[in-house]
């Protein structure tokens, strides 16, 4: 379906519309309300310019197709955004604004997110932003696109920064329990280490250090450990990224086993500080310990209540049970916000209603 017959099909259609891609997402967040609209249409690169830094593209496209375009230039999309077997899309990535393993160091989605075309709930094509990152006066409006999962418009094409794939890369493994993983993560983060990536599971530590040749070597000199060979260190960042390494594909099926739909996986999102969290169930940890994934068959209440303490909040990322909420209950004037985008996105409420929230 071209952009315009789907301008068509909205201006002459009423009801709600669940928007999809692949539908590699469909998991996250609440159920999809609708009829079906598809993006898949709405594929291919629209202009990349290698010596700019900057790739528009069309939201159907798929991330593996976008990212073999930057890897033929040496670049790539640095938040590492998950591709969930291949089948993640460019506007399912912004709608979501998940991002991967470099995130801490590198930003967001958002953050590289440097304009959008969107069409409204009335068939209406607008444009935001641009092809370079500026510093205006305003509300900028595409970044608030990420993480939206759309119920403010489909998102038609945006225009991402890319960045230059690293000179060098190493992993290096350190035997450490949650509380000195923790405690050496936020001394290393108070030193000019090239640290990209870091993660925590099961009684281990890893670093993905990235940068110029010497950078690497001088810090790995520094911090010692054991170094991974590139053929397994690869696997296991990938795996991380995409969600499909052992923790993850352990934690689907515990929550798909868990009995009367008890056990979650949970996302925290809390400060780096933070204290290790004596939460019942599998930990892992990234970002520096700012993101926790948890397993836990934990109430809902209860694992927010954590999170909340050391000054987070918490998701239920992958679960059956959804009725307590997915995202953590906005407070009323940031729930006041969120309804009057809507009202100026999409009056008539039929992009995927209550995704986000109950009343979005």
């Amino acid at each position: 379906m071209k952009l315009a017959d789907l301008q068509d099909r909205l201006r002459d259609t009423r009801g709600p519309l669940a928007i999809t891609g692949q539908g590699s997402k469909s998991f996250y967040g609440e159920a999809p309300q609708g009829e079906p609209l598809s993006t898949l249409g709405l594929a291919g690169v629209t202009a990349y310019e290698p010596s700019e830094l900057y790739v528009t593209v069309r939201a159907g496209t798929l991330l593996e197709d976008l990212e073999a375009l930057l890897v033929a230039q040496r670049q790539r999309l640095a938040f590492e955004p998950p591709r969930f077997g291949g089948r993640g899309t460019v506007g399912g990535m912004v709608a979501t604004g998940l991002s991967g393993p470099s995130r801490a160091a590198l930003g967001s989605v958002r953050d590289h997110l440097l304009g959008a075309s969107i069409v409204t709930g009335r068939g209406e094509l607008l444009h935001f932003g641009g092809t370079v990152m500026k510093n205006v006066a305003g509300f900028d409006v595409s970044r608030v696109m990420a993480g939206s999962l759309g119920v403010l418009g489909l998102i038609a094409e945006v225009t991402l920064k890319v960045m230059p794939l690293p000179a060098a890369t190493r992993t290096l493994r350190f035997e450490a329990d949650q509380t000195a993983a923790l405690r050496q993560l936020n001394h290393w983060g108070g030193q000019p280490l090239p640290i990209e990536a870091s993660a925590w599971w099961d009684g281990a530590l890893l670093l993905r250090l990235a940068g110029a040749q010497a950078g690497v070597d001088a810090a790995t000199r520094q911090l010692g450990g054991d170094e991974i060979p590139v053929e397994l260190a690869q696997p296991f960042w990938t795996g991380l990224r995409d969600q499909s390494d052992e923790f993850f594909v352990g934690a689907e099926r515990a929550v798909a086993a868990g009995e009367r739909g008890q056990v979650r996986l949970w996302r925290l999102s809390v400060p780096c500080t933070a204290p290790e969290l004596r939460l019942p169930g599998e930990q892992l940890i990234e970002w520096g310990g700012a993101q926790r994934w948890v397993v836990t068959p934990l109430s809902p209440e209860g694992v927010r209540e954590a999170a909340a303490a050391v000054g987070g909040h918490a998701t239920q990322f992958r679960a059956v049970d959804k009725s307590a909420g997915v995202f953590t209950p906005l407070s009323a004037p940031l729930a006041a916000i969120h309804r009057r985008l809507k009202a100026s996105f999409d009056p008539d409420g039929r992009f995927n209603p209550g995704r986000l929230y109950p009343d979005l």
